[in-house]
């Protein structure tokens, strides 16, 4: 029983699709780090504001500014690192040759994974 050989170009092809897989898994692990502010920012804000209000949380003694003084700087930093990641998994998404819903999801949980060792790091 023989096979046929691959088509020319095809085993190139594989390469360079695992190729672009493995540079979407780096970036999105590398984006995670810078990614860490956001994600902090938005624990604080919302542990402290609405999360507070409901008896989730309890509000941080010495923080008395005001969200507004928060939100000025939250929403800007959000909307940058938003930006730069999205734009960033746009042009690798294309060539990776996965389901985009697969690609998205796989890309924010890699973007969190720096967030959560760090979370993980301080309670071990």
């Amino acid at each position: 029983m023989s096979h046929d050989p691959l088509p020319e170009g095809a085993a190139a092809g594989v390469g360079r699709t695992w190729g672009w897989r493995l540079t979407a898994v780096g970036a999105n692990l590398a984006l995670g780090v810078p990614g860490i502010v956001p994600v902090w920012l938005i624990w604080y804000v919302l542990a402290n504001g609405p999360l507070a209000e409901g008896g989730w949380t309890q509000r941080e003694p010495t923080e008395n500014d005001g969200m507004m003084l928060w939100l000025v700087i939250v929403v800007p930093v959000v909307a940058v690192f938003g930006l730069v990641w999205w734009f960033a998994n746009d042009a690798v998404c294309r060539r990776a040759a996965l389901d985009p819903r697969l690609y998205w999801t796989a890309g924010a949980l890699l973007t969190l994974v720096p967030t959560a060792a760090l979370i993980t790091s301080t309670y071990v």
